[in-house]
């Protein structure tokens, strides 16, 4: 009978089993809706950096031509009237390549295909004729054109850009071009290679027949990339993200974006699982520091759902002695249940208070840079939508460190990685209270400044500027800054007009010569 008694089921042990397995599966549920929740914000943030980051690239790729057209087009004029002229001819390819240096190789060549000057010139010889695609479009086509990318006799993946040259009289006299190596050594792959991600996020530029114009693996350049709906999409014209399987059988983060003038699609790209991995280990850790609190929690609700069918339990023993002498006071001594229903009430909400606390530090977390210990693009992404809701004025510096790929190669990746923390760490110490210091990529920084004008950001920038070129000559020393500064609404209608305007000016910095700073709208 005892052992009977011990397994029967009855009210009070069902209560409690089913409030114990409720209790225990709202916290799995509220852990896994958690975890979905963040997998899905890191997808979506990740797909949106990519997009915004390819867009950039190929802004960045679509002005290099734009600029080269313009040097090209501005020598054009020069030479027109004295094309006769071999000297000035060689003079002026050789104040190209050696001022832009952006060409590879530039020349000059006649109606016919010969050569007339060239710059290096043992490249080529005065009087060669030159029978390869980029010379054969510029002849055929004459007008300004990027011409599609070709394999030179020499072996360099190229691409060659060219203008043409008329005399006064409208004759066409030939053309004046420069070639751009697509590999290493080239102008256009250096500046590509400068947005290259160490976590295992890369880009890539195809051409329109899908052919890999830059790849961070170099054996692949030149090969035709198969079956991928990213480089379907972006020769289509589209500037986008998506999540995909590549061609290598990798599940991929991408966004991508057109070249206008050239057609070439950019694509950059992270691993899925490397976006998940971060996750994945902060949502284990969390599941440890709060597994202790939800056993204990656990054991509070055991203990409330007994308090809660305690009055019936004794109800139930009054109600079998009626009879007793004792059964009028075993009932008086019964207490009101719903008190015992407040108490599991408080139970759930601290199991539920302390799921939220987890949720917070996480949400926090997925800001930060793991480097710098300063925000990210999600951290700036979501202070820039409460400025805007709240229609409130502010100002940025956006900023990187001069040479920077120059002085981490000579340095190593660890120098490289301290360098980042200490002009992190200046940052932090120019920054005012309300100001936003961020991590954007790589050697790229921001600061945010709320309720600032651009002369209060030049201020400030300009004492980064002074405290980073002020470090001790060291392994950390001896470094200098390009900012920029912009501030809305005084640079732009939107914030993303003045980011842009403040990239403009970060462009404008480093293209005088570094350590220095720029301010939206004022002359160059």
């Amino acid at each position: 009978m005892p052992f009977a008694r011990m397994f029967r089921i009855d009210l009070g042990r069902s209560v409690v089993l089913l409030a114990v397995l409720a209790t225990f599966a709202a916290l799995a549920i509220g852990l896994y809706a958690s975890f979905q929740v963040q997998r899905q914000m890191l997808i979506d943030s990740t797909l949106e950096a990519n997009r915004v980051y390819a867009t950039k690239l190929a802004d960045i790729t679509e002005e290099f031509f734009a600029n080269s057209r313009q040097q090209l087009g501005y020598s054009s004029g020069q030479i027109s009237s004295r094309f006769g002229d071999d000297q000035a001819l060689q003079d002026e390819a050789r104040r190209i390549r050696m001022q832009v240096r952006r060409f590879n190789t530039v020349l000059v060549v006649d109606a016919s295909g010969v050569v007339r000057a060239a710059s290096p010139a043992s490249r080529y010889l005065k009087g060669e004729r030159l029978d390869n695609p980029g010379s054969r479009e510029a002849l055929q086509q004459r007008r300004a054109l990027v011409s599609a990318p070709y394999v030179s006799s020499r072996d360099h993946l190229t691409v060659f850009i060219s203008q043409p040259v008329f005399d006064p009289a409208g004759k066409y006299l030939g053309y004046i071009g420069g070639a751009v190596h697509l590999k290493r050594g080239g102008a256009l792959s250096a500046l590509l290679g400068e947005h290259f991600y160490k976590d295992g996020s890369y880009i890539y530029v195809v051409d329109r027949e899908r052919r890999l114009l830059y790849h961070p693996q170099l054996e692949r350049l030149g090969t035709v990339v198969g079956a991928n709906s990213v480089i379907d999409a972006v020769l289509w014209g589209e500037n986008g993200s998506r999540r995909l399987i590549n061609s290598q059988g990798m599940d991929m983060l991408a966004g991508y974006a057109m070249v206008p003038s050239s057609g070439w699609g950019v694509v950059a790209q992270r691993p899925t699982e490397v976006t998940l991995r971060e996750l994945d280990g902060l949502m284990l850790e969390v599941l440890g520091e709060t597994a202790p609190m939800a056993l204990l929690t656990l054991l509070l609700v055991g203990l409330l759902a007994s308090l809660l069918v305690r009055p019936l339990r004794q109800l139930a023993g009054a109600a079998t002695e009626l009879d007793a002498p004792e059964a009028l006071e075993r009932l008086r001594r019964v207490r009101p249940w719903y008190f015992e229903a407040a108490q599991f009430r408080r139970a759930l909400l601290i199991g539920a208070s302390l799921l939220h606390q987890k949720i917070g530090k996480l949400n926090l977390e997925v800001q930060l840079d793991p480097l710098t210990g300063l925000r990210n693009r999600r951290g700036l992404t979501a202070s820039i939508e409460q400025l805007r809701a709240e229609q409130q004025p502010f100002a940025v510096i956006d900023l990187d460190i001069d040479h920077f790929r120059q002085l981490n190669d000579n340095l190593g990746h660890e120098r490289g990685d301290a360098l980042l923390r200490e002009v992190a760490e200046q940052l932090r110490n120019c920054a005012g209270p309300g100001d936003l210091p961020c991590r954007c990529a790589g050697d790229e920084f921001l600061l945010l400044l709320p309720e600032a004008d651009a002369a209060a950001a030049s201020r400030v920038a300009e004492r980064l500027r002074q405290a980073v070129e002020a470090l001790p000559p060291g392994p950390l020393g001896g470094v200098t800054l390009s900012l920029g500064v912009a501030a809305w609404p005084a640079h732009g209608e939107s914030p993303e007009e003045v980011f842009k305007q403040a990239d403009e000016a970060l462009q404008r910095a480093r293209q005088a010569g570094g350590n220095r700073l720029a301010v939206a709208g004022d002359a160059p």
